[in-house]
């Protein structure tokens, strides 16, 4: 990324920041805008924020819209991109001035992995958190799974609808369930497969990074997927090489499972089955982390998940920008030095810091003070 510009984006009101390949560290008190800077540049990337769930809170109190504008070298292509964040209505992307048809076409060109305080959730919070993990790295890789995403999450949110109703009214309402199940059956398979698929790709990538941060004698980490649908997996981390099963069979076994506990969601008005349910099972040795892991292995394993994210995109022939938001001053000795050698090899790293001197020297690259809503670009010295 060589070029970001904001304009009305969380606290700034417009801002540009020329960018370089290396490190580059912005350095300011809390609350005045680091972290927003990062996080647009990770919603360029996933069209979504870290933080939020929701757009409405992207755009600066008072104004109707915000804009996130990027000027992007991929190989030997440039790149300009930009979108319209237009809260309750739909958003406007463009690259190279041209619009998209749909907003998710951009997935892909931006690439980022992003490592965060929030990420210890992805150890210790709910079963959401991980899924909508896997399905952003699922959706970065391979973005034409965007639109299986969205159509599931679509058709269950109707499916859940009609359930609802069908306890008061039931003939035709459950004969019209009938068509939804069908269509939850397909994009459900498709999405238990890829998603299995990314656990078995990502699963070597996080051991090996987990092992380098824990150190000599850690237990081993672990993937595996925990799913209503018995065949997709137990939450037990499979044997290196176990083939996938195929998205059609996934999507029988779903189908038979749906069948099963037809009464079970008419009764309760809700959805039973299917990969919304389901969770990433992370593993120390042969326990689940969660429950089991102690402040300092929970650590580990959140930022052995991105580097192992990192790892794989580059596997996958990706050079993504590493974003390293506020994480040094949590972080030992042994877990600094590790990243500070992953983020070193990147080609570009973006870090914030509410102080610089908790940023490992090696990364003190070009710096950027942030102060008063300006981000000014400081003049530096190898080492300094």
């Amino acid at each position: 990324m060589r070029h970001l510009q904001l304009v009305d984006f969380r606290n700034w009101e417009k801002v540009d920041l020329a960018l370089g390949p290396g490190p580059t560290v912005v350095v300011g008190r809390n609350g005045e805008g680091k972290t927003n800077l990062v996080e647009a540049v990770g919603y360029l990337a996933t069209m979504s924020s870290h933080r939020v769930s929701a757009d409405a809170p992207l755009v600066r109190h008072g104004a109707a819209q915000a804009v996130v504008r990027a000027a992007l070298r991929r190989e030997d292509r440039e790149l300009l991109v930009e979108v319209e964040v237009n809260p309750g209505r739909a958003n406007r992307v463009r690259v190279n001035r041209a619009a998209l048809p749909r907003p998710r076409e951009l997935l892909g060109l931006v690439t980022s992995v992003l490592f965060a305080p929030e990420d210890l959730a992805l150890v210790r919070g709910d079963p959401a958190e991980r899924r909508r993990f896997l399905d952003d790295l699922l959706v970065s890789r391979t973005p034409r799974l965007a639109g299986v995403r969205s159509d599931y999450e679509r058709v269950l949110k109707q499916r859940n609808a009609l359930l609802r109703t069908a306890r008061m009214a039931r003939g035709d309402a459950l004969a019209t369930l009938d068509v939804w199940d069908a269509h939850l059956v397909e994009l459900g398979g498709q999405l238990l497969a890829a998603r299995l698929a990314l656990v078995a790709d990502l699963a070597p990538h996080v051991a090996h990074a987990y092992a380098a941060v824990a150190g000599p004698g850690a237990a081993p980490a672990g993937l595996g997927y925990a799913s209503s649908v018995p065949l997709a997996g137990d939450g037990t981390p499979p044997a290196r090489g176990t083939a996938t099963p195929p998205a059609a069979e996934l999507a029988a076994a779903l189908r038979a499972r749906v069948a099963e506990r037809r009464r079970d969601e008419v009764d309760r008005g809700v959805t039973l089955v299917g990969p919304h349910r389901d969770d990433l099972v992370l593993h120390l040795g042969p326990a689940p982390a969660k429950g089991f892991a102690s402040h300092g292995e929970s650590w580990s394993l959140a930022l052995a998940l991105k580097l192992g994210c990192f790892a794989l995109r580059r596997a996958d022939g990706e050079e993504p920008i590493l974003v390293l938001d506020d994480v040094f001053a949590t972080l030992d000795a042994g877990r600094r030095a590790a990243l500070t050698d992953v983020a070193r090899s990147a080609e570009q790293t973006l870090i914030t810091a509410a102080v610089l001197d908790d940023v490992p020297e090696e990364l003190r690259g070009a710096r950027v003070e942030v102060s008063g809503g300006t981000a000014t670009p400081v003049e530096t010295v190898p080492g300094g």
